[in-house]
């Protein structure tokens, strides 16, 4: 059953239940059959108005703040697997509160609050770890790259663990097979296996995009069975993407035409700068239902974001015919790391938030206005 964009209001932010639920079913799949633990992590995700379905396939979620873990703790009503590059003793009760797992990015961190987290011996504590292992090419996304904040490598490590650490946490793909991880998951055991038997959990973090067409998840689950066999270890993973991955798209509408120098810009109700960040960031051209790369002799147009940045604009595309103010342009696959990330930049409107029933029907999840603008300045 297709979305009828008609009836979903514009600017808008569209969820499809069912094909969310068909994501979810197969991560549900994986974790049957592998025995390994997948939880949504929030950074990519965290849509909570859907959470009552989300939370008939799985029962946690990965967070990187206070907020995301208490938003676990509140609306998945389970405590988070909690990683921060830095904690604030002022917030680290409250980390400890919405937390079942909480892993540290350095020594010096652990160090810091490890009186804390003795105090709360059914908290299990973690670090993260820099294998300097990583086939990403995006260098915005790679935690492996020379000189990275993230992680501890095996030579900083040591030879011995500090007390109390239960568990290791590495984060090294992006929208990555399960070959990759495979070559991870040798390099991790080469650096770090002598701490194996010291542990009971390790974190293999996200970027497992384990829903996108064509992903080998017979070799996944083949691999994860085989390492938690060797290891004795409980094995995490916690993507982000994989869940909404294709599962819904941000409608908009064609507000205006502006003509420069031959060029034409259709100019929309959206803004890819405050609705669509990572297309500017990575960047990355998104798909447009009816819409293609150039095509001589067809409409073709940039299309342009409703801020006042001039940057707020990529192209081009090619339609089957002209676009006039009023027609509906409908990005792809805009349902992961959207949300997450928008800003009120402008002022400009955000879009509301909707999902279109398993039945067939729109229902309005939230929409926005001044007040949510007004209440994130002073």
């Amino acid at each position: 059953m297709s979305i009828d964009y008609t009836k979903v209001p514009s600017p808008c932010y569209v969820i499809d239940e069912e094909r969310f639920r068909k994501n979810l079913s197969l991560i549900r799949h994986i974790t049957d059959e592998s025995g390994a633990e997948i939880i949504l992590a929030f950074k990519g995700f965290a849509m909570w108005g859907v959470f009552p379905i989300l939370k008939e396939y799985v029962s946690g979620a990965a967070a990187s703040s206070v907020d995301e873990a208490r938003l676990c703790f509140d609306e998945i009503g389970s405590p988070a697997h909690t990683y921060s590059p830095v904690y604030k003793m002022n917030e680290f009760d409250s980390i400890l509160k919405y937390s079942s797992h909480v892993t540290f990015n350095s020594l010096a961190q652990f160090r810091k609050f490890s009186p804390e987290i003795k105090k709360h011996p059914e908290i299990s504590a973690g670090l993260r770890i820099n294998p300097e292992f990583s086939e990403i090419s995006h260098g915005l996304y790679n935690p492996c790259s020379p000189g990275s904040r993230l992680g501890i490598t095996a030579e900083d490590l040591g030879d011995d663990l500090p007390e109390g650490i239960e568990g290791l946490h590495f984060h090294v793909l992006f929208e990555s097979d399960s070959y990759a991880l495979e070559k991870v998951m040798r390099v991790v055991e080469e650096k770090f296996g002598k701490f194996f038997h010291k542990l009971k959990w390790i974190n293999m973090g996200g970027g497992h995009l384990v829903t996108r067409n064509g992903y080998d998840t017979d070799h996944l689950i083949r691999i994860l069975k085989q390492f938690r066999e060797k290891t004795g270890l409980h094995l995490i993973l916690e993507p982000g993407s994989a869940f909404a991955w294709e599962a819904g798209e941000l409608v908009g509408t064609v507000e205006d035409i502006i003509e420069n120098q031959g060029i034409k810009t259709a100019i929309l109700d959206v803004s890819f700068t405050a609705h669509m960040p990572d297309c500017l960031e990575m960047p990355y051209k998104p798909k447009i239902i009816g819409a293609t790369d150039p095509v001589k002799g067809k409409p073709t147009y940039g299309i342009g974001g409703n801020s006042c940045l001039s940057g707020d604009v990529m192209g081009d595309w090619s339609f089957e015919k002209e676009l006039i103010p009023g027609d509906r342009i409908v990005f792809l696959d805009m349902i992961h790391y959207t949300m997450v990330k928008t800003t009120t930049f402008n002022g400009v409107h955000h879009p509301s938030i909707g999902i279109w029933t398993k039945e067939g029907k729109f229902r309005l999840i939230r929409e926005f206005g001044y007040e949510d603008y007004k209440n994130r300045l002073s």
